[in-house]
C-alpha cells in the first residue's frame, strides 16, 4: 500500500513516478525498500492516466450507494405500515410454541 501512496503523492507534487523517485520516498519515511515491488508497481503505471484513474474510482462508490439507499427506504417504509394486529398474532403464536416445550 505504501509503494502506491509514494506513487500518488510524486504524481500529486508533479514529479515523475520513477524507480529511484518511489524508493527516495519510500526510504525518506523509513521504509525498507523491496525493489522488486517498486519495479512491479512503475512498470504497471507505464502508459496509465492517473488522473483518470482517481476520477473513475472517486465516481465508483457514489453509482453503488446511489441504488443500495434507494432501495431501504421503501423497505422501511413497509414495515411501518404493518398493523399492530399482526404483530400481536406474532407474539402470541411465539409463545404458544414456547408452552409446548414445558408441556
Amino acid at each position: 500500500m505504501e509503494y502506491i501512496y509514494a506513487a500518488l503523492l510524486l504524481h500529486k507534487a508533479g514529479k515523475d513516478v520513477s524507480e529511484e523517485n518511489v524508493k527516495a520516498v519510500l526510504s525518506a519515511v523509513g521504509i525498507a525498500v523491496n525493489d522488486a515491488r517498486v519495479k512491479a508497481l512503475v512498470a504497471s503505471l507505464e502508459g496509465v492516466d492517473i488522473n483518470e484513474a482517481i476520477e473513475k474510482a472517486a465516481a465508483a462508490p457514489v453509482a453503488v450507494a446511489a441504488p443500495a439507499a434507494a432501495g431501504a427506504a421503501p423497505a422501511a417504509a413497509a414495515e411501518e405500515e404493518e398493523p399492530e394486529e399482526d404483530k400481536k398474532e406474532e407474539e402470541e403464536s411465539g409463545m404458544a410454541g414456547l408452552g409446548a416445550l414445558f408441556g
